[in-house]
């Protein structure tokens, strides 16, 4: 069994949609443990704040199928492949890690490459993995968290709690 590490985020009807990832999540991936959520500005695009979190979970999947479920999930939440990247969006699911897996394919490259530059996905992976280390750095992501500068693009906790979804 592998352990994925995934950032979901939201929106569009934020609280809602989220509910709603988790409960697809929880149904593909029965262990699936959720950090906090966490209300933020959007980033690289002016829009409504999101609702973003981290899920870990235990999957058998190679990569690519992994990938297929997570896309199917976003599609299920109201998420087009074909919606711009850089715009709000009902539920975006990134892959984050998969074990220590230091790879790259078709859309993916593992571990994500912006994981330590982005305030909403380095702060709830680091509340669920402390401990765990960066593949590519061999850092501690608590650490990590820790020395993460704090700038306007604060988290600030919000419901839903994904864990009771």
């Amino acid at each position: 069994m592998s352990r994925v590490f995934v950032a979901l985020g939201s929106s569009i009807e934020p609280a809602a949609s989220m509910a709603a990832g988790a409960q697809a999540l929880k149904a593909q991936f029965a262990d699936a443990r959720f950090s906090t959520c966490y209300r933020n500005a959007p980033f690289g695009f002016e829009g409504p704040d999101f609702i973003n979190a981290v899920v870990e979970f235990s999957t058998t999947l190679p990569v690519p199928a992994l990938l297929a479920v997570l896309h199917a999930i976003e599609l299920q939440c109201g998420r087009g492949r074909e919606d711009p990247k850089w715009a709000p969006r009902a539920m975006d699911l990134d892959l984050l890690l998969y074990d220590d897996l230091v790879a790259s394919g078709p859309g993916y490259t593992l571990p994500r490459p912006d994981l330590l530059e982005r305030v909403y996905m380095l702060g709830p992976l680091a509340e669920l993995a402390p401990q765990r280390r960066h593949p590519m750095t061999g850092q501690l992501f608590g650490q990590l968290w820790a020395a993460f500068p704090r700038t306007a693009d604060a988290l600030t906790a919000t419901p839903p709690d994904l864990n009771a979804a």
